[in-house]
């Protein structure tokens, strides 16, 4: 942001976020000190962050190229959708499908900002400020009445937001809750972060929350639980997302900012913390 920039007062830039802070990772400028000082100062502990921002963004074109094409999927629903990037949601989607339809979702006010104006003459398009946990309240939102017909197959992302929700959220019932009221033949992609050693898990759930970052690692078995019954899992199933067909072709990211760059190629390190995650089809 420019010095000079006058920042909305609904937008706390003294304490971290996590929508900033993905779109650092993704090569984004919309970022305060407060964001940067965070991940400086926890990524000599967790260098494996960049990669995994990183992966999850690649796999977000992956999975929305398969609805699109492959599954015949037309809407979308993305929740906790983090700031405007790269290869975003409408814009993977029209590629293969110029006749679909999204509407983005997250509690930061700066993503509703920011998205505004990209968004602004597409009819076809929306993004709501929301609390992805408030289903039932986000659901009954104008824009989503307009967008998206609950008796068509539809797409519910949530990518890379999982670690978010928190286990007195009970984000079983928050997947099920939009997966419940959509007709078969619609998908859930969903991934978060993961880690099987119990004592690194904790200091990053502490270091996390201590810094205002609603953050619960699981491991794969915690995270396979809050699928939903009733829906199918997409070959090649549940996975670390790098393993969920990869593509060399697809398009690049925007490069890593330099003072992230030391951490780039982290998750190569052999240790467990990964995103973890896949697509499933409603039966």
């Amino acid at each position: 942001m420019a010095a000079d920039e006058v920042i909305p007062a609904e937008i706390h830039h003294d304490v971290p976020t996590a929508a900033r802070i993905y779109a650092w990772a993704l090569g984004g400028k919309d970022n305060y000190q407060a964001d940067r000082q965070f991940m400086l100062q926890n990524l000599p502990e967790f260098p494996e962050f960049i990669d995994l921002a990183r992966q999850n963004r690649q796999f977000l074109y992956r999975a929305v190229r398969y609805l699109a094409q492959e599954a015949g999927i037309r809407q979308f629903l993305d929740m906790g959708c983090g700031l405007p990037a790269d290869e975003n949601v409408h814009e993977v989607a029209r590629k293969f499908a110029p006749d679909a339809r999204v509407v983005y979702v997250d509690i930061d006010p700066i993503v509703l900002v920011h998205a505004r104006a990209l968004l602004a003459a597409d009819r076809s398009t929306a993004v709501i400020t929301a609390d992805m946990r408030d289903q039932e309240e986000l659901l009954a939102h104008p824009d989503v009445l307009r967008l998206i017909d609950f008796d068509e197959p539809l797409a519910v992302l949530f990518l890379s937001v999982g670690h978010h929700l928190l286990d007195e959220d009970d984000p079983r019932r928050i997947l099920r809750t939009v997966i419940d009221r959509a007709v078969p033949g619609s998908h859930l992609a969903f991934t978060q972060i993961v880690c099987s050693d119990p004592e690194r898990a904790a200091d990053i759930d502490a270091r996390s929350n201590g810094a205002g970052l609603r953050w619960r690692t699981r491991d794969r078995a915690e995270t396979a639980a809050l699928i939903p019954d009733g829906l199918k899992a997409v070959e090649p199933g549940l996975v670390d997302i790098v393993q969920w067909r990869p593509d060399p072709e697809q398009p690049p990211l925007a490069p890593v900012p330099a003072e992230l760059r030391p951490y780039a190629g982290a998750s190569k390190l052999g240790r467990d913390l990964t995103e973890y995650g896949g697509v499933l089809r409603k039966i």
